[in-house]
């Protein structure tokens, strides 16, 4: 029994350790040190010829050195140049520099010789003198300080008789070792001694091959430098950066990155890799080139399903997701504090993007959806039951509505900017606090004009719509309005120049030209090497070039695709979502919003504040206080500013450790004599200079409507109904203006 017990304990034991040693050996560094094991021993005879050829190679390169300083090569050269070019002063200059430096040699060697030669005596006399002692007396007999010389020389001894038989061969291996380290290639990376077997292994970049790369590019500066033995600066070495390589190299003198980005395609063929794998940018600097490269075929396949196809939903201050990047990550638009231009070739897959947009913004409730179709497309039909505004067509009347749309949303504007005037601390822009109070109607309102370029060149209506756009692109975005436009012609003529320039997104498609590039993606961008030119048609459908949508110069973009068409609809069962969660929106048609004015800021009440009650402030400390409050107000202020508030009130600055400070005192009395100047004021029947005016009248500001989720869906062609089957309130001509109020109307609420 207890036989069968100890079987049973071993048989446990062995399970355990083998379970163990397996999943050691399962380790992704183990695996790996077991590949570069197998991949150094089937290379073994390879690798020992190129270590005998870089013993041989370093040996020559130290003769070769030996002999330059021995004969003042360097020197003697620069005296050789003089004599051609005749310049006699430089010729003698030259010459004058061998002697003396020959002078200077033999000085040091003889003070080196000398030097020895001391030394060597003294130590020969110490030790002989010990060595008669030793003869003389006895040890025991010896003071204690002599017997610990002794005792320090019988070490010394005994070590170095047990090291020198190790020191000649390890002296031989060591100058071995260091000819082969001076005769390895001038190129950074050793990636030949490292590199393991890998099911990816036609996807390997390491700093040799680019190296390599850059030197067969045809650079005349760049050729030169690594023929005459320059090694190029990796500031980033290449490493692995999501689905690719991404290394920094700062160039040699008179060597740009965009020298090398005019030769993306020659840099490709030698890096193995088609065009749309290779991309060098311009790093920090001019000097400095960043390069990234795809694994190969990784961006030959799609982005895969929209994260938010099945569940899940949109806070459009952190962004929409739209596709991966180039190194496979989940990328999010930016939405809020944006506005996009979205370009491309026609059937590229920017009107998928644009409805991308829109649909993932509808994933949140607060957001208001306006979106107009410059054209006969049924793109954007699935999103009427969640659309605010919605027009499609080619005839004057949808332009005249996208005009409407873009007037209504500067009113708009400037109602937000009083309204955020009117908030305590004044905040600079549109929160995700603010925008969820249903009270103040800074919503997110996201406009989006597909195939804008007719609309901006429309005979009756381009040029104002051009104006308002500019405005709207150049202000609004801190007010939680936001413009998306998309084209299929990107060029000077279609597009405003001012719209290209201020616009903080811009993404392109597979284009034709520079000039469409870089009118989408910003000036310069086509030299800097970002270049959607580089796209396929039809083969790169659904990948873009953008940039302003990360912190990177730009991002290589492989969109998701919502299908509408051909009997798929994944839009549609998105939008149902959208609908049922939306709940109440953020502002109803009979919500009582009231308008709020810009109020001056109160001086006096702002510095008592940021005294917090402390009993006396500099007012240095005073001033940035203020600034923190208040940026918008107190930013352009000096210190001869506050001083001269301070008088104004009656407050004299004081001096207190050397230092000018305020004193809470002094700030309290002024506030009460200015109440009691108020109520004096008051009861004479007269209004005070400098008062706060009456209260703002009561207006109304229309939300979203309350019934969108009763909405059909389908084709809209034609203005929308208005009157109870949308819920919205007609205007005289026959056009919808959304959620915002007609000038005089009051909702069912709000009067």
């Amino acid at each position: 029994m207890v036989d069968s017990e100890t079987v049973v304990a071993q048989r446990k034991a062995s399970s355990k350790v083998n379970s163990a040693v397996r999943s050691i050996a399962d380790l992704d560094a183990v695996a790996r040190a077991r590949s570069v094991v197998a991949y150094r021993a089937r290379t073994a005879p390879r690798d020992v010829v190129r270590l005998t050829w870089f013993l041989t190679r370093g040996t020559g390169r130290w003769i070769a050195k030996a002999w330059r300083w021995a004969s003042y090569a360097d020197l003697r050269a620069d005296a050789r140049a003089a004599r051609i070019a005749g310049d006699v002063e430089a010729r003698r200059t030259a010459q004058e520099l061998i002697r003396s430096d020959a002078k200077a040699r033999w000085a040091k060697f003889g003070n080196f010789l000398r030097r020895t030669l001391v030394g060597l005596a003294a130590v020969t006399v110490l030790l002989v003198l010990l060595a008669l002692v030793d003869a003389v007396l006895d040890r025991s007999a010896m003071p204690g300080w002599l017997r610990a010389v002794y005792a320090v020389r019988d070490a010394l001894t005994a070590a170095m008789s047990a090291a020198w038989p190790w020191i000649p061969p390890l002296t031989v291996v060591g100058v071995v070792v260091a000819a082969m380290w001076e005769g390895r290639d001038r190129t950074p990376g050793a990636g030949w001694l490292t590199r393991p077997d890998r099911d990816d292994s036609d996807s390997w970049v390491d700093e040799r091959m680019i190296t390599r790369a850059l030197a067969h590019l045809g650079i005349a500066p760049l050729n030169s430098f690594l023929k005459g033995g320059g090694e190029l600066v990796y500031t980033v070495a290449a490493r692995k950066d999501g689905d690719g390589t991404q290394a920094q190299i700062r160039l040699p003198l008179g060597v740009t990155a965009e020298m090398v980005s005019d030769r993306r395609k020659v840099l490709a063929a030698n890096l193995g890799r088609a065009s749309l794998e290779t991309w060098p940018t311009t790093g920090e600097e001019d000097g400095v080139l960043d390069l990234w490269v795809a694994d190969k075929g990784t961006l030959s396949g799609g982005a895969g399903d929209w994260p938010l196809l099945h569940d899940g939903a949109v806070d459009v201050f952190e962004g929409v997701p739209f596709g991966l990047t180039q190194r496979g990550l989940v990328i999010n638009a930016p939405l809020v504090g944006s506005n996009w231009l979205v370009g491309g070739r026609p059937g590229q897959g920017k009107t998928n993007l644009l409805r991308v947009l829109m649909v993932g913004a509808a994933l949140d409730p607060t957001a208001e959806l306006w979106a107009f179709v410059m054209g006969e497309s049924p793109d954007f039909d699935p999103l009427v039951p969640r659309l605010s505004r919605y027009r499609m067509g080619m005839d004057d009347s949808v332009a005249a509505d996208a005009v409407q749309a873009l007037e209504d949303l500067l009113g708009e504007m400037e109602r937000r900017g009083r309204t955020l005037g009117g908030q305590s601390g004044r905040p600079p822009k549109v929160s995700r606090r603010l925008a969820d109070n249903p009270r103040l109607g800074l919503h997110p309102i996201i406009l989006s004009i597909d195939e804008c370029h007719e609309l901006f060149q429309h005979r009756k209506y381009g040029k104002r719509a051009e104006e308002l756009a500019v405005k709207l692109i150049k202000r609004g975005r801190k007010y939680g309005i936001v413009l998306l436009l998309a084209t299929q012609s990107p060029t000077k003529d279609s597009i405003p120049k001012e719209i290209t320039r201020n616009v903080s997104c811009g993404v392109a498609f597979a284009v034709a030209d520079h000039i469409a590039n870089d009118g989408l993606l910003g000036s310069g961008k086509y030299r800097a090497g970002v270049r959607a030119t580089e796209l396929r048609m039809h083969t790169d459908r659904g990948t873009c070039v953008a940039v302003g949508v990360t912190h990177n110069s730009f991002e290589l973009v492989r969109t998701f695709y919502l299908p509408f068409e051909d009997g798929i609809d994944e839009v549609t069962p998105v939008i149902r979502r959208a609908i049922s969660n939306i709940g109440n929106l953020p502002l109803t048609a009979g919500s009582d919003l009231k308008e709020v004015e810009a109020v001056p800021a109160d001086y006096l009440r702002d510095i008592q504040s940021v005294i917090q009650g402390e009993s006396r402030v500099r007012t240095q400390t005073v001033l940035s206080r203020l600034v923190a409050l208040n940026p918008q107000e107190y930013e352009p202020w000096t210190a001869r500013d506050l001083r001269a508030v301070l008088l104004g009130f009656g407050i004299q600055s004081r001096k207190s450790d050397g230092a000018m400070v305020v004193r809470s005192e002094d700030v309290a009395d002024a506030i009460t004599r200015r109440a009691e100047s108020a109520l004096e004021t008051y009861m004479d029947g007269r209004r005070t200079p400098g008062s706060q005016g009456p209260f703002p009248a009561a207006s109304l500001s229309l939300g979203p409507s309350a019934d969108q989720r009763g909405r059909p869906s389908g084709r809209r062609a034609g203005p929308l109904l208005n009157g109870p089957e949308t819920g919205r309130i007609p205007l005289s001509d026959g056009h919808d203006k959304g959620s915002l109020p007609v000038d005089g109307e009051v909702g069912p609420g709000g009067g």
